[in-house]
């Protein structure tokens, strides 16, 4: 069983942005400049905005951080999104879900800018990643593809099953798993809560990715030996030994499932750095896109 370290594989790529920056503008190129929008105060979304304006600055990008608070109208962040839209100065728009239920997240995403959609989840991003033409792809499933190429991983042929159906992970998922690229070209079956015969699907599956958001939902007797599982979920639940009386675990038993693998990835330190290297290489895209638009 060999882990695959997020972690380790983000800073490598991470390392090659950073001199394409420094390339870029030796080259005349300006700083791409990623804006995000965070509203309310979620611990979790704190954080995950936090680490990903600290890559900015670890890789030689601007960042602009606007928190809101969640008493923020669905009309008033619109306008806000617009005015990023019109800021020449702004690459790449984040807006951090999940947003207050009182606001559509489809129609904030929706109002993002295609040219600046670096979290790939517009829909003219994803139907231009679902006909393979080039496009923004959304972050985490990117992230993925960047981890299994790391190593070497050669999924041609193989069954891919995949546990969840969001817009963001699941669905995005299959169309790069099965799409003809390396890594590619793979037979993939889409599971979802309400899929009768799961576990028999998931048995026959040479490649697993859990984006279920159920802690601990693929277990053992759902793995077969030698299948390789990527495990996106963050699930936060009690454990009174810890300092802060919780941990992260994923979608998947870890330490029944690890055992069988051929390769897993841990949570945390698995998908999750993998997630901000796709975002970062959508934003230097972006202002690589736009400088050749003029």
């Amino acid at each position: 069983m060999q882990i695959l370290d997020g972690t380790l594989v983000s800073a490598h790529i991470k390392e090659q942005i950073k001199q394409d920056v420094i390339d870029w503008q030796a080259a005349g190129g300006k700083k791409p400049h990623l804006a995000a929008i965070l509203v309310g105060n979620n611990p979790a979304s704190e954080a995950y905005v936090g680490s990903k304006v600290k890559s900015c600055e670890s890789l030689g990008f601007d960042s602009t951080l606007l928190r809101f608070g969640p008493e923020i109208t669905e009309q008033e962040l619109v306008d806000e999104v617009n005015k990023l839209n019109a800021d020449d100065a702004v690459d790449g728009i984040l807006v951090q879900l999940p947003l207050p239920r009182h606001i559509s997240s489809d129609l904030i995403i929706n109002t993002i800018s295609p040219e600046k959609d670096v979290d790939g989840f517009h829909p003219i991003s994803q139907g231009k990643m679902m006909l393979g033409q080039p496009t923004f792809l959304p972050a985490t499933p990117y992230g993925i593809m960047l981890l299994l190429e790391h190593y070497g991983i050669n999924i041609d042929g193989m069954h891919c099953v995949v546990i969840g159906r969001s817009n963001i992970v699941g669905t995005p998922m299959t169309i790069l798993l099965s799409r003809n690229t390396n890594p590619g070209n793979a037979t993939v079956t889409l599971c979802h809560s309400r899929t009768k015969n799961l576990k028999e699907l998931a048995l026959q599956a040479d490649l697993i990715v859990a984006a279920i958001g159920k802690p601990f939902f693929v277990t053992a007797d759902m793995v077969k030996p030698g299948a390789i599982v990527i495990d996106v979920g963050i699930n936060r639940i009690d454990d009174a030994t810890k300092k802060s009386g919780s941990r992260l675990v994923g979608d998947v038993d870890y330490d029944n499932v690890a055992p069988l693998c051929s390769y897993i990835t841990p949570v945390p330190k698995g998908v999750g750095p993998m997630t901000i290297c796709g975002l970062m290489k959508n934003t230097l895209q972006a202002a690589k896109q736009k400088a050749v638009k003029g």
